[in-house]
């Protein structure tokens, strides 16, 4: 005959006891990760605005962020990482708004989309010329 015998914890509740995970372990670190990403949102693509000069300057990026984890028998574990990628600045004068590019990056960009088009381009030509 089998006997299941459970085993029952007593867990007392620290402060911040609403991020831990269903067993009242470990903080579940992708949840409160991904809580804290989603606060981001456009402050992390869109910087504060300065003033230079009496010019209004609001620096633009592009960011990626990605967080992860899991648990198994051995252990839990979790991680994340992310990129910021300067794209240019907007900048409000007397005249009006306008979008300056980060010439860096975009030059980063266009080289390989360039070359990339170039090949197609010429294997579609050569293709037809068959």
């Amino acid at each position: 005959m089998l006997c299941s015998i459970r085993r029952r914890t007593a867990w007392i509740d620290p402060p911040g006891a609403a991020f831990l995970d269903y067993r009242g372990g470990m903080p579940n670190i992708a949840l409160e990760l991904g809580k804290q990403a989603a606060a981001f949102g456009v402050k992390s693509a869109y910087g504060e605005p300065q003033d230079v000069d009496g010019v209004s300057v609001t620096p633009v990026a592009f960011t990626y962020s990605g967080f992860g984890g899991g648990s198994a028998e051995g252990g839990e574990g979790g991680g994340g990482g992310g990129i910021s990628v300067p794209v240019g600045v907007y900048v409000r004068r007397e005249e009006g708004l306008r979008f300056e590019p980060n010439i860096v990056t975009l030059l980063v960009v266009a080289v390989p989309f360039v070359w990339v088009a170039g090949r197609a381009l010429s294997r579609i030509i050569r293709a037809l010329k068959k």
